[in-house]
C-alpha cells in the first residue's frame, strides 16, 4: 500500500515472515506533496528501519568494530596549542557531515533516520551529535534542532580533530572530505579514536587511477593499508541510500606497519590537480 502524504511506500510481507513490514523510498516528486512534516516522517522512518533485517546486521557490525577505544589524547590542534586544563571525556560523540537536503531528498531522510538509530545503538546522546552540511536550509536546521541534534555553523571541510572516541557518519561524501578528516587525525593517538561509517575506502581505491589516488588522496591511500573495514549490507531497493557503506576503524597495533616518517609533520592536503573536488569549500 502507499502511505500518501509523506513520500513513503510500505511493502507488506506475507504471513509467516519474521518482519512485519519493510519500507521503500518513493522517488517520484508526485508522491511528496507539500507541506511535508519532515520531523514526523523521519521519526516514523526510524521506527520502520528498526524493523528491517539489515538493521540488525548494521547494529552488530557497528558495535563490534573498534569496540575497545584507547585513552583519548590531550586536546591539541595542529599549531601545537593544547588545553590541558579541561579533562577529555571518554563518552562517545558523533559528527555527521554531508547529509544533504532531507526536506527534498528521500535518500537523505533515510540517512538521517539511520543516524538516529545509530545514536541509539551506540548510546550516544543526540546533543553529543553534531551535524553540518552547507546546503541545509533554515527550516532543516530547525528540524535538526527539534530532534535534539547540534548544528555546526562553520564549514570545517572535514578537518575535525578527534579528542575523544568519535563516530563520523559520512554517507556518500566526497573523497576530499575523508582525506581531510584523516589528515587532521593523522597520528597514532587520534586514528584509533575514530569509527567512520561511510563510503568504503577499498571501493574508492578500486574506482580511482592508482597514480591519482596516491597523489590527490594520499591519506586515504595510506589508510587502506592499516584500517579495518567491515562492509555493511544494503537491500537492493535502497542502493541509492546505503550502497557501498562500511564501518572503518583503526586498531592501534596496525598503525605500526607504516614507517615512522609517515607520521612526522603530515602535510595538509592540496587538490591542485582535482577538477571536481566533490565538497563545498569553507570560503564558498
Amino acid at each position: 500500500m502507499s502511505d500518501t502524504g509523506d513520500g513513503w511506500q510500505i511493502a507488506r510481507r506475507r504471513k509467516g515472515g519474521r518482519r512485519s513490514k519493510t519500507c521503500q523510498p518513493c522517488l517520484s516528486s508526485a508522491c511528496c506533496p507539500e507541506p511535508l512534516d519532515v520531523s514526523r516522517v523521519v521519526r516514523r522512518v526510524r521506527s520502520e528501519l528498526r524493523c528491517e533485517e539489515f538493521w540488525d546486521k548494521w547494529r552488530e557490525q557497528i558495535l563490534v568494530a573498534g569496540s575497545s577505544a584507547p585513552n583519548p589524547p590531550e586536546s591539541k590542534d595542529r599549531d601545537g596549542e593544547g588545553n590541558t586544563d579541561v579533562p577529555v571525556s571518554q563518552q562517545w560523540e558523533c559528527i555527521c557531515y554531508g547529509l544533504g537536503s532531507f526536506s527534498s531528498s528521500v535518500s537523505a531522510r533515510y540517512q538521517l533516520a539511520m543516524l538516529l538509530l545509530l545514536l541509539d545503538a551506540k548510546q550516544i546522546s543526540v546533543k553529543d551529535c553534531s551535524v553540518y552540511d552547507p546546503v541545509f536550509t533554515s527550516g532543516e536546521i530547525d528540524v535538526l534542532r527539534e530532534l535534539g541534534l547540534t548544528v555546526l555553523t562553520d564549514n570545517e571541510e572535514g578537518k575535525r580533530l578527534s579528542t575523544r572516541p568519535t563516530v563520523f557518519y559520512l554517507m556518500h561524501c566526497g573523497k576530499a572530505l575523508y582525506n581531510n578528516l584523516l589528515w587532521k587525525n593523522w597520528s597514532k593517538k587520534c586514528l584509533p579514536l575514530m569509527k567512520i561509517i561511510g563510503n568504503s575506502f577499498t571501493s574508492m581505491k578500486e574506482r580511482t587511477l592508482e597514480r591519482e589516488f596516491k597523489r590527490d588522496y594520499s591519506y586515504i591511500a595510506l589508510a587502506t593499508a592499516i584500517c579495518q573495514e567491515r562492509r555493511l549490507p544494503c537491500p537492493s531497493r535502497m542502493v541509492d541510500v546505503f550502497s557501498d557503506t562500511a564501518v572503518i576503524t583503526f586498531a592501534a597495533h596496525s598503525l605500526n606497519s607504516l614507517p615512522q616518517s609517515t607520521w612526522t609533520d603530515p602535510p595538509e592536503p592540496e587538490y591542485h590537480h582535482v577538477s571536481d573536488l566533490e565538497i563545498i569549500r569553507g570560503g564558498n
